[in-house]
């Protein structure tokens, strides 16, 4: 499929070492500090210290640019942007850069795709919302993300809304569940803002629990696909028994509530209590695993006794914070961002062996399906077509959508299927598998599918038009790919590259961005 793939590469292989497997190199670590400790620090130090273990180097510009776009919006920097961010002279250029990424539009597109992931919105088997639902429950979520709605409101109505799934777009939570008997509600309740997999709870606290949700009901309409979600107040007042009152919370408290209540009202009233002992310690966890790479408790959605946090006290002083900002969700965003913890090298501080639950480096971790193809479209001006397997109706998605910005799981791509995005059948974290294989490999060397972005993408070939000298072409290459400028090693191995007469000026230029993109700098956060 190459032109002439053995010298290709020869050139990959001279480009493609990952920051990681570096000595130090001032591209990717700095000496000093760019911003001052914070509390997170303190505890993360403490911890570090107490261990023996030095923490890396504080990371470059140039990757906490590429690092905080990718985590915050899922997008590179763009070439002036960085420009101007390496141009930047300001001391506090790194948290001007932050709460300027967190009041972007494609925030929301972001972080509404993490949402979806765990809340399952799925318009086909085997979660079946169906289109009209999916993409109101899609659009419901993006406008919480983009006010910044309160996270204890958010959840509240989650649990409490009543109607049609069409019209009140939150009570698609009932309706994406896998089971909708009271026990796999409350399964499906714990697991996503309590963090807790209740199979492991002893069964009678797991029928304490599904108490709450056992007069929960679902009525069909005349409209096709559309469904009412509503609490059974006629069940209630007519079958006393039925509400299954009295009840115990699962932390031992009982239940004082009217008769007649809805349960769902009572257990959002229990949840999002300043001392409930899940319910922050469940989001702060799961945010920090998001930035991080792994959460304080890990797995982020296993919170159980005999699975402690790795820093009981960066998580408490997380938690306390959440509470005091009024569940202010950005309040913790920054928090996390701004740490020196957050901006430290991907490159570990010692040759001991690597210690990930310490947070002693920055973890090095492949870029999520979407935010991938998003990429390659982004550097090579391209775009994607996406389908939705069983058209009912069918969903139509503008060439230039982003792929983090899809309504929908049930529409997917063959690149975004062999990439691991999750099926959004579980709402477990572990669902979305980042793993690198030996197909997604071959699928970025050698199919025609990256290939024709890279030969044909207009955002390359008006560089290579502009008809630049080799070392500028270069230098725009590893800004738009790497969101970085190129090493004078880096400069001198294409210059040998270019004049060995294995390729021409033009065709050594599309070897370089092919041998960029298929680089570990480019595939992984880092």
């Amino acid at each position: 499929m190459r032109r002439c793939l053995y010298a290709a590469l020869a050139l990959l292989a001279t480009l493609s070492v990952s920051p990681a497997e570096q000595a130090i190199v001032p591209p990717f670590e700095r000496e000093s500090w760019p911003v001052a400790p914070t509390l997170i620090d303190t505890h993360v130090l403490a911890a570090l210290k107490a261990r023996g273990i030095e923490p890396a180097h504080p990371c470059s510009d140039a990757v906490f640019a590429r690092r905080v776009y990718l985590d915050v919006i899922g997008t590179l920097p763009g070439p002036a942007e960085l420009r101007a961010f390496l141009g930047d002279a300001r001391p506090g250029k790194r948290a001007a850069l932050i709460d300027a990424l967190l009041e972007r539009e494609e925030f929301a597109d972001y972080w509404v795709m993490k949402w979806c992931d765990l809340l399952r919105v799925k318009a086909e088997f085997p979660i079946k919302l169906w289109p009209n639902a999916a993409q109101a429950y899609h659009h419901w979520i993006r406008e919480s993300i983009r006010l910044n709605k309160p996270y204890d409101t958010f959840v509240r109505e989650l649990l409490t809304s009543s109607g049609s799934n069409f019209r009140v777009a939150p009570v698609n939570f009932y309706r994406a569940m896998p089971s909708r008997a009271p026990e796999g509600i409350a399964r499906t309740v714990a697991l996503t803002f309590m963090g807790a997999r209740l199979e492991k709870w002893p069964a009678d606290r797991q029928a304490e629990m599904s108490k709450f949700f056992s007069l929960v009901g679902f009525k069909a309409t005349s409209e096709w696909k559309e469904e009412i979600v509503f609490f059974d107040v006629i069940r209630a007042r007519t079958q006393p028994a039925a509400t299954n009152w009295p009840a115990t919370f699962p932390d031992g408290s009982p239940v004082k509530a009217d008769p007649g209540r809805d349960g769902r009202q009572v257990f959002a009233d229990w949840l999002v209590k300043a001392d409930n002992p899940w319910f922050a310690r469940n989001i702060v966890n799961r945010t920090w695993s998001w930035f991080l790479g792994r959460g304080i408790i890990h797995e982020p959605d296993d919170i159980r006794p005999d699975n402690p946090p790795s820093n009981p006290a960066l998580l408490a002083y997380l938690e306390r914070e959440f509470v005091a900002s009024g569940y202010n969700q950005k309040h913790i965003f920054r928090l996390i961002l701004n740490s020196r913890t957050y901006q430290l090298s991907s490159i570990p501080g010692s040759n001991a062996p690597p210690d990930a639950a310490g947070f002693a480096y920055y973890p090095r971790r492949r870029l999520d399906a979407e935010v991938l193809i998003d990429a390659l479209c982004q550097v090579t001006g391209t775009t994607e077509s996406y389908v939705s397997p069983i058209p009912e109706p069918f969903t139509y998605i503008p060439p230039e959508h982003r792929s983090v910005a899809l309504p929908d799981g049930s529409i997917t791509s063959s690149f975004l299927d062999l990439f691991g995005r999750p099926a959004r059948d579980t709402g477990l974290e572990s669902e979305r598998n980042n793993s690198i294989t030996a197909a997604q490999r071959l699928h970025l060397l050698n199919s025609g599918h990256i290939q024709y972005k890279i030969e044909n993408g207009p955002a390359l070939q008006s560089l290579l038009k502009a008809r630049q000298r080799p070392a500028d072409v270069a230098s725009e290459l590893y800004l738009a790919i790497l969101s970085r400028y190129p090493t004078a090693g880096e400069l001198k191995t294409m210059d040998a590259y270019a004049q060995s007469g294995a390729a021409s000026g033009r065709e050594a230029a599309v070897d370089l961005a092919w041998a960029l993109i298929n680089s570990d700098e480019f595939l992984y956060r880092h």
